[in-house]
């Protein structure tokens, strides 16, 4: 009786304390309900002015753009009714204030009016002054008006400009009013939660008189029982019986509950054992049971003298799946990639094959020979790689998309190759990675000369990292030619490794090292510092002449860091460099990795005047319908079509038809590769605009290039 006493007084004492807390929280409820209300309305009053400021930009800009399209050849031939209908059309639009037209001094030349009263007067307001001398399109705030102009260019020639000015009263008035419904509706919402707060509070009070009522009537319990059941399912003894003498009652419930969870949870542990062995997504076997089964298998053929063959299988370009459709179609695409393989190897491997996924895109596959029929490993080893090969290299649907993905195996043996599973396990990734370097979609066995491979490749990352400073690293240039007068206009900076015992070092090898472990990253910034400083000695050399420009590559992993429009600038303003003469080359595929990203930092780039180009076009996945997103100032045809422009018509129309679309788009046209006279004969027929090539010049050094300057 003291017992069930005792347990009564705690209950009532901390009812009695949680009776406070509520109603504690419900004030502050309260208190936070009025404040809430307060920052709704600012938080809303900000957000609508954001979002209507933001709209009346984005509308204002492209209208401008788009009027001045319109305006382009009615003022170059002075149609002032031609230049009157557009003004007026735009002035018709709701919002508009005003549309002026003016010329390059800042007279008007129309305001959209009949009369034009303001003909030929200057503009004279107070954002007239940036308003004549932007060079591209200008946004301005006023007190109450939004103006926005846009230069008028026929190519490179300015005509003149337009501007329009858009009313903010509009928007202040609105916002207003939407402020005032919000504000009434918040204080509506309030009166509502008030009373739902109310009877909230009497419920609990409710509640809290059944509680003490079912305490007083039902705690009295054989606590110790339950504590000794509790006790036994804490010992690991999930089948303890419930206590006999309470099959009824709470007491009884609550042990066959614990019965029932003792149960639970040795389901539980088998089940977490299995998830531990087993691969998430594809329900395949994963890298720790693949190792343990493994460890075993070659524990049991050791002395035997069993075979064993075991293939890395890896997607290819599987990233671009992801990138291009998202990571749900990644998944489906691994789905049906792990269902192929497994088909695959019980009708090919035999009933000990093991197949496991190792997380990402890579799939281990284990078959196994017998001492019987000596190199029975190799033979299965290689058909399955071959079928495998072929089967996967057919097409996927995914997302009602067909999608195109090969992929590299990779073959080692045991105990041919290596006689433990750690060796062997690494022996087939460094077999996979070669045939990535094969080509992908392909498989290569496992030999020694691969391991002699990597540790060639380590060391040249190794020699690498200090060549710049040890001076092994230089630039060569590579003159460029603009084709209508046979002039030479700039050139591009090539880097090239003279390695004091291997000599001089293939760029595709060095520069495929750097971008892999990162080190263009450093290499980089010094490669466009010494271009930048090369070409303002250019500039020195040849007073009063046409300035040059000195063209740099730019690699992807350069362009994904996201600080390069910050590199160029530090290297521009510590050179000296006007940043006109500076032209960077990103390969076509390097962009459409990430196109937004790459546009946000090609504008940049371009906004501070430095010009873009992209390398190795018609290459990639894109084409031209890429040249329409991405601000580029110019393209540069692969040597792959120029080879080929004199005796294959593909070549020579395809090429047609990227200068034709390129200068429709306002882009230049360079062509690398010119090796032959008929080739910079044809080029300039079809409108190409620059050209580089052996036929013109070949890559000479800093100081050869200066002679052939002067």
């Amino acid at each position: 009786m003291r017992l069930r006493a005792g347990l009564q007084a705690k209950f009532l004492s901390i009812m009695g304390v949680a009776f406070l807390v509520v109603v504690a929280l419900i004030a502050l409820l309260l208190y936070r309900q009025e404040r809430i209300q307060a920052e709704v309305v600012g938080v809303s009053r900000d957000a609508m002015r954001d979002s209507f400021v933001e709209s009346l930009r984005r509308h204002g800009e492209g209208e401008v753009a788009q009027l001045a399209g319109s305006l382009t050849n009615p003022l170059y031939y002075f149609d002032l009714d031609a230049i009157g209908e557009l003004s007026r059309a735009a002035l018709a639009n709701p919002g508009v204030r005003y549309v002026i037209v003016y010329d390059n001094d800042g007279n008007i030349v129309h305001d959209g009016s009949e009369e034009i009263p303001s003909y030929g007067k200057r503009m004279d307001d107070a954002m007239a002054k940036q308003v004549v001398a932007a060079r591209a399109l200008h946004t301005q705030w006023g007190e109450s008006t939004f103006d926005v102009s846009m230069p008028i260019k026929i190519g490179q020639q300015r005509l003149g400009g337009v501007r329009v000015g858009y009313d903010l009263k509009a928007m202040r008035t609105y916002q207003d009013s939407a402020l005032d419904q919000l504000r009434q509706r918040l204080e509506e919402l309030g009166r509502r939660q008030l009373l739902w707060v109310g009877l909230l509070s009497v419920g609990l009070l409710a509640l809290g008189a059944l509680m003490v009522w079912l305490i007083q009537r039902w705690l009295v319990k054989p606590i110790r029982e339950l504590a000794d059941a509790a006790q036994a399912i804490e010992n690991g003894q999930f089948d303890s019986a419930p206590p006999a003498g309470h099959p009824n009652d709470e007491v009884g419930d609550l042990m066959h509950a614990f019965s029932r969870m003792s149960h639970s949870l040795a389901r539980h542990d088998r089940d977490i054992r299995r998830m531990a062995y087993t691969d998430a997504l594809t329900g395949l076997a994963n890298r720790l049971a693949f190792r343990e089964w493994l460890d075993q298998r070659l524990l049991h053929l050791r002395g035997d003298g069993g075979q064993l063959g075991l293939l890395f299988a890896d997607i290819d370009d599987f990233k671009r799946v992801n990138d291009t459709l998202g990571h749900d179609a990644g998944d489906d695409v691994l789905l049906q990639f792990a269902q192929r393989i497994q088909d695959t190897v019980r009708r090919i491997g035999g009933e000990r094959a093991l197949l496991a996924r190792f997380g990402g895109d890579e799939f281990v596959i284990l078959v196994e020979g017998s001492r019987e029929r000596n190199g029975e490993a190799r033979t299965v080893a290689t058909h399955l790689a071959e079928v495998l090969v072929s089967e996967l290299g057919q097409p996927i649907v995914v997302h009602d998309r067909q999608v195109f993905l090969g992929t590299s195996i990779g073959v080692t043996l045991y105990p041919e190759d290596a006689s433990g599973a750690t060796a062997l396990m690494k022996n087939g990734d460094i077999a996979m990675y070669q045939a990535k370097v094969a080509g992908k979609n392909c498989y290569r066995f496992y030999s020694r000369a691969m391991d002699q491979a990597v540790e060639r490749r380590v060391h040249l990352e190794h020699e690498l990292r200090g060549a710049w400073d040890r001076g092994e690293l230089s630039l060569v240039y590579q003159p460029v030619f603009r084709l209508a007068d046979g002039k030479m206009v700039g050139a591009e900076a090539l880097l090239r490794w003279k390695h004091p015992e291997q000599g001089l070092i293939a760029p595709s090898v060095f520069i495929d090292v750097a971008e892999q472990s990162g080190l263009i990253e450093t290499l980089g910034p010094q490669v466009l510092r010494a271009a930048c400083e090369d070409a303002v000695s250019w500039r020195d050399t040849r007073v009063g002449a046409d300035p040059m420009f000195v063209s740099v590559n730019v690699s992807p992993r350069q362009l994904r860091s996201g600080d390069l429009p910050n590199v160029v600038a530090a290297c521009l303003r510590e050179t000296g460099l006007p940043a006109q003469q500076l032209h960077l080359e990103l390969t076509e595929t390097a962009v459409i990795g990430d196109e937004v990203h790459a546009s946000s930092l090609l504008s940049r780039l371009r906004a501070s005047g430095v010009k873009v180009w992209l390398d190795d076009f018609g290459t990639g996945f894109s084409g031209l319908s890429h040249l329409r997103r991405v601000p580029v100032d110019g393209v540069k045809i692969d040597r792959s079509f120029i080879a080929d422009v004199l005796r294959d018509p593909d070549d020579l129309a395809l090429t047609t038809a990227i200068i034709a679309m390129a200068h429709s788009l306002g882009i230049i046209v360079v062509a690398e590769g010119v090796e032959k006279e008929g080739q910079y004969a044809v080029l300039r027929e079809r409108g190409c605009d620059l050209a580089q090539g052996y036929w013109l010049g070949h890559p000479v050094n800093a100081q050869e290039f200066l002679v052939l300057l002067a």
